[in-house]
């Protein structure tokens, strides 16, 4: 299991993109995070009794070792160090947002037993180094990536300790070997507030702030009377909004709804997504909260609840919401789930945030687990996830060659033909121009 300390440490004890030593007031700091982040879970988390643990004795040993940090950075991985003790998907530390950030230039993916290249940029270190989409991650700076650990791996690389470069080990779909090391470029940010802002930044933040909604919003494309595919990136539209896209889909015999990816979102949102895409009352199951039991049931939408064939596509990286839905959908056989095996990531969590003292001033904060659901069946999918009706996986060639079959083959079953080349480019986003 990757061990977020020892990834803080791989490199020189220190990460590269930050490596000053801690001051006085910096330790202060983190000390102040340690305490106010340690008492949210006291108060808030959905289990009274932490699971047994002694959590005052672990917050004594954690403030050990901030002392004995030799940076923030690493400060910051002991206090998620400490939350990684409830051994839950939910509950984290969410530092201050590092003045750094990374663009690696690649990203990658667990595919069934595989971790797999998914992208890599045009023109970025990894490609002139030889990286390619479909090759397999052996390891990331020592680390070996695997289904269990690839959340969390990626947590540090992008949250916790983003470095200015990674080396990684690949194995290409011919079977050679290549230990690469991969530069990404960094991003230098201005602090959340105080004195050492500028207007210029504020108005970053909102423009930045607006993309990521964009980006986020359900998106449809319809393929004649037959099929209409409907890619939800996160589930954060609600309401009308969620009748209106039901309403598009209406029109069709089939909707395919893509949670590929899909790391969760609002209840309200997948509320109403269920309650469009069924006409009766439905048992989701039992939320079990910190001081009470209740049972979770939908109502249906009897008039305009789409009725046609359902199909809903998942992976490893459909985390939370994107997962309750996915279940219930195949618990009620109302659709057809395909894909691969879910993140097993399905607690409900709120972020409670806090500011640091001083100027400038930093926002911090963490995310804590308010309850588990247990399904309709009476298991809860956390560590566990959904097994699709069938698994259908991209190969290493797939991803070389820009592919979606899974799509493709979705469609399929629609009597759409959608080649798997095209299946790729259905949801290629262009941001709104200014």
């Amino acid at each position: 299991m990757l061990s977020i300390v020892c990834f803080a440490a791989a490199v020189g004890v220190t990460p590269k993109v930050h490596g000053q030593q801690m001051s006085r007031v910096e330790r202060e700091r983190e000390e102040t995070m340690l305490q106010n982040v340690s008492a949210d879970v006291r108060k808030y988390y959905f289990d009274k009794n932490l699971h047994g643990l002694d959590w005052d004795a672990l917050v004594q040993e954690t403030k050990a070792k901030i002392d004995g940090a030799s940076n923030v950075l690493v400060a910051h991985a002991e206090i998620q160090a400490l939350m990684e003790r409830l051994n839950d998907s939910h509950t984290n530390f969410y530092p201050p947002r590092n003045t750094n950030t990374v663009d690696y230039g690649w990203g990658f993916k667990v595919v069934g037993k595989r971790c797999l290249v998914t992208q890599v940029e045009p023109k970025s270190d990894a490609e002139s180094k030889g990286m390619r989409p479909g090759d397999e991650v052996l390891a990331i700076d020592g680390f070996a990536v695997d289904r269990a650990g690839a959340s969390k791996l990626k947590y540090a690389m992008y949250t916790l300790m983003p470095r200015s470069a990674l080396v990684v080990d690949l194995r290409e779909p011919n079977g050679k070997i290549l230990h690469v090391t991969a530069a990404g470029i960094v991003h230098k940010h201005a602090p959340v507030t105080g004195l050492g802002d500028s207007t210029w930044a504020l108005n970053q933040q909102r423009i930045d702030g607006e993309n990521t909604w964009f980006e986020l919003k359900a998106q449809y494309k319809e393929l004649g009377p037959e099929l209409m595919v409907l890619r939800v990136p996160q589930f954060i539209q609600t309401g009308v909004d969620v009748d209106n896209l039901m309403k598009k889909a209406r029109n069709h015999k089939t909707l395919i709804v893509d949670l590929r990816g899909t790391p969760g979102g609002m209840v309200a949102s997948v509320d109403s997504f269920f309650e469009d895409v069924f006409t009766h009352e439905v048992k989701i199951g039992n939320l079990v909260e910190r001081d009470k039991v209740s049972p979770q049931t939908i109502k249906g939408n009897r008039k305009g609840a789409f009725t046609g064939d359902l199909i809903v596509l998942i992976d490893s990286e459909t985390a939370s919401a994107g997962e309750i839905f996915a279940r219930v959908i195949q618990l009620q056989e109302r659709g057809t789930i395909l894909g691969d095996h879910s993140s097993g990531h399905t607690m409900e969590s709120r972020v409670y945030p806090h500011w640091t003292d001083g100027d400038p001033s930093f926002l911090y904060g963490d995310g804590v687990t308010i309850a588990d659901t247990v399904m309709s069946d009476g298991k809860s999918l956390e560590k566990i996830g959904v097994e699709p009706d069938r698994v259908f996986l991209p190969s290493p060639s797939d991803l070389q060659a820009g592919r979606d079959p899974l799509l493709s083959y979705a469609a399929g079953l629609a009597g759409v033909t959608l080649t798997p080349e095209d299946a790729a480019k259905l949801f290629v986003r262009e941001l709104p121009k200014d």
